[in-house]
């Protein structure tokens, strides 16, 4: 049985036309239990959550958008801040991050299996030019 948060965040993703939904960072396993009915969202309203979302083919948020799906987005979870990554925009490192949440909405399984294995592979292709950007960075190598 799905529950009354959960319906409530599938009609915010319908709204949208958001595909997938995911939190990610220090409060995903808190969501994703308080989704799932084994916990409650803690009332500390000056932590942020943040979400992921993916949006859905060929569909583009525009700003007003963007600031409204936030909005409600803040008033469901009761906090007063959401960071929202969407993920058609967002580097593939920061997208693994968000994938490696908790997937709260998914309007199509097979669609959200699919866009995971492509940021896994894009990461896995870019993985070594990151750790070269990283050890330049470091070590202060200038090309």
């Amino acid at each position: 049985m799905k529950s009354d948060f959960l319906d409530n965040v599938e009609s915010i993703c319908h709204r949208y036309h958001i595909d997938i939904l995911y939190v990610f960072g220090s409060r995903a396993k808190e969501l994703a239990n308080y989704a799932s009915g084994k916990g409650k969202i803690a009332s500390e309203k000056n932590v942020d959550v943040d979400l992921g979302v993916l949006p859905a083919q060929k569909y583009h948020l525009n700003v007003k958008d963007r600031v409204r799906l936030t909005v409600d987005l803040e008033d469901l979870l009761g906090v007063c801040r959401v960071d929202l990554v969407i993920l058609s925009e967002a580097s593939p490192f920061l997208a693994l991050d968000v994938i490696r949440g908790e997937e709260l909405y998914s309007a199509d399984s097979n669609r959200s299996a699919e866009y995971e294995l492509y940021i896994l592979s894009k990461v896995g292709d870019l993985a070594y030019f990151e750790r070269l950007r990283r050890k330049q960075i470091l070590t202060g190598a200038s090309s």
